[in-house]
């Protein structure tokens, strides 16, 4: 039988139509039966998400509560380039300067462009992010130059879907993120920078979902990052295409717990006097660099901490790295004279010696194992008193020898070098003493002047303190305390004594001693107050390669002598016009112990005949205050 032509053709179709049928069919299968746990969860997963929230961090103030660092929350700019059609060159050129970004790299990402999605389907870009941390009124900026925006369109003559078209131009192309950001800001700029640190952000992985957050990089923002930090919260929510919420489909929230407040037992007002010293300090003598703190000898409080050149940070990526280093806790150096506090505390602590007894010194030249130990001067015979007074290396060394090799050692470690004072700061170093087995035959002649060792200024000065301190060396404290958002106290840190290292009846022969340094025929004259009476020790050590004009040049000192308040230390990194720390570094010593125990208000030990003096010391240092608020 033969078929004719229309119906071969009939037929052909039909087998076309029930092959198009079966082939649907199967596809409805695989969708619907074979695949249906797979595209239920991918389209469960471009619809329904899990907003993470970061908490607010916690801010940092100091003793008195001043604002140090805060946070406030931003936007992150996103835009949905397919609707922005023709006119994304406009858009760019109009939000560019506010989002101050590269016209033309921002065309570039208001480009719609096409990807393969996880079905192998072509899709476009829907959510591009511009810039992330955007303030709030650079925002609200943005959104009313788009509803500003002037276009090559006489829109009265638009049909309702051109209009529509516009519209969502105008208000939905470009928006925020549904998540707000937030900006670390410090209002006080470089102000104890080197103490606060500074904040980066980072990506990491919550629950299969990549989040940024923000995360201390060095100083309290980092050592105390847990704290400050709090704890996520998140949103169960669905969204559309654009990732823009639908609040009707929000299922589950929960509340971020934004971090706890960090309160130092930095001082501004004392932070900014030490601060501006160091500036008077950096014009002067031009050195590398220029640092001091100022402690609280009973408790180990630190009050002020400062090291020039500083950085902003509230942009540290603009400063050298070298300037972001807090070189108090990080740089080591030869202490130099002002380690002589060691031996001879240490020999009085062992009565091995008293003030009065007395040592020849040589007439300045002393050979020990073959090689010249000098003085400054011509010292014929000193009493230990003196050889404190003068800096005699001689005499601290013959002092030494009484003590032995291994007495010598033990009060080294027993005044904490060698080991880390446990400061809450990233970075800080031990320090170099060496064990008794690998010292030379000139060893012992040498660490007592502070040769063959090195320490941080911060070990240093809390030597100094254990002296002021009745012996009793005491752990750094730069946090007070931690509170919650309403100001309660969560947690109340006390200080901490790490150990007796010397009595208190050698600790106030030592004081005996230190007064007279500080004084008209003493090394560090110029450190001298009016209404105080101030002991303490000079340094001045060569740096290695030990090349002319190479020193570290240092004093450290306490006031009232008898009942100390304050220990500041000032340590000068090669200074020029002189190199000597009783002519260099005891002046800027001075400058901020007298302003520091006027703003503190503290109750001169002498009779004050001009009171406009005080007044007037008073108001310079309140000035500095309101200066450093203001910043």
């Amino acid at each position: 039988m033969v078929m004719s032509v229309p119906f071969r053709r009939l037929l052909t179709l039909a087998l076309l139509l029930v092959t198009a049928f079966c082939a649907l069919g199967y596809r409805l299968v695989d969708l619907q039966v074979l695949r249906h746990e797979e595209l239920r969860d991918l389209a469960k997963n471009n619809t329904h998400r899990k907003i993470n929230f970061e908490p607010k961090r916690g801010e940092i103030r100091d003793v008195r509560g001043n604002l140090l660092a805060t946070s406030v929350f931003v936007k992150t700019v996103c835009a949905d380039p397919t609707l922005l059609g023709a006119h994304a060159p406009a858009v760019a050129r109009a939000i560019a300067p506010l989002l101050e970004v590269n016209e033309s790299e921002l065309l570039a990402r208001l480009q719609p462009r096409l990807r393969t999605n996880e079905l192998g389907v072509l899709v476009t870009n829907r959510y591009v992010v511009l810039k992330r941390k955007v303030k709030v009124e650079t925002w609200q900026s943005i959104v009313d130059t788009m509803e500003d925006l002037k276009l090559p369109v006489d829109e009265k003559a638009l049909t309702k879907a051109e209009r529509g078209f516009y519209r969502n131009l105008r208000t939905k192309a470009i928006f925020p993120d549904v998540v707000d950001d937030q900006l670390r800001i410090y209002p006080n700029e470089s102000l104890a920078a080197h103490v606060l640190g500074y904040v980066g952000t980072g990506e990491r992985e919550v629950d299969g979902e990549k989040v940024i957050e923000t995360t201390g990089i060095e100083g309290i923002e980092r050592v105390l990052n847990a704290k400050l930090g709090g704890v996520r919260g998140w949103r169960m929510t669905e969204t559309d295409r654009a990732r823009r919420e639908l609040v009707a489909y929000r299922e589950q929230e929960i509340q971020a717990k934004d971090g706890l407040n960090v309160v130092l037992t930095i001082d501004a007002g004392i932070q900014h006097i030490v601060e501006t010293e160091l500036a008077e300090a950096m014009k002067k003598h031009t050195p590398i660099s220029a640092s001091a703190i100022v402690v609280r000898p009973r408790t180990g409080e630190i009050l002020a901490m400062a090291t020039l050149p500083t950085f902003n940070p509230n942009d540290p990526g603009a400063s050298q790295e070298a300037h972001r280093r807090n070189r108090i806790i990080t740089d080591l150096s030869e202490p130099g004279s002002t380690f002589k506090i060691v031996v001879v505390s240490g020999a009085l602590n062992e009565r091995l010696v008293t003030l009065d007894d007395r040592f020849d010194c040589e007439r300045g030249n002393f050979y020990y194992a073959g090689k010249l130990l000098r003085d400054h001067h011509a010292y014929g015979v000193l009493s230990v008193e003196e050889i404190i007074t003068f800096s005699s290396n001689i005499g601290s060394a013959k002092i030494a020898f009484k003590m032995g090799e291994q007495g010598l050692y033990d009060y080294v470690k027993a005044f904490g070098f060698g080991e880390r004072t446990g400061i809450p700061l990233t970075g800080e170093v031990r320090g170099i003493v060496h064990p008794v087995k690998n010292w030379n035959k000139l060893s012992i002649s040498r660490i007592p002047m502070g040769h063959e060792i090195a320490s941080t200024p911060l070990q240093m000065v809390m030597a100094m303190s254990a002296i002021a301190n009745k012996g009793k060396l005491m752990r750094p404290m730069m946090v007070d305390r931690l509170e919650d958002s309403q100001g309660h106290a969560v947690v109340k840190y006390q200080p901490q004594m790490v150990r007796q290292a010397v009595s208190e009846a050698a600790a106030r022969e030592m004081v005996t001693a230190l007064k007279t340094v500080v004084s008209d025929k003493g090394t560090a004259a110029k450190a001298m107050l009016d209404y105080y009476t101030v002991a303490g020790k000079t340094g001045t050590a060569q740096k290695p390669p030990y090349a002319p004009g190479m020193y570290f040049s240092s004093f450290i000192g306490f006031f009232p002598a008898d009942n100390p308040e304050l220990c500041i230390s000032v340590v000068l990194d090669e200074p020029k016009n002189g190199y000597y720390g009783g002519t260099t570094a005891a002046p800027f010593f001075h400058g901020i112990a007298e302003r520091s125990a006027s703003y503190l208000n503290l109750r001169p030990e002498k009779p004050v005949p001009d009171q406009q003096f005080t007044t007037t010391t008073n108001q310079k240092s309140k000035s500095g205050l309101l200066a450093a608020r203001r910043h």
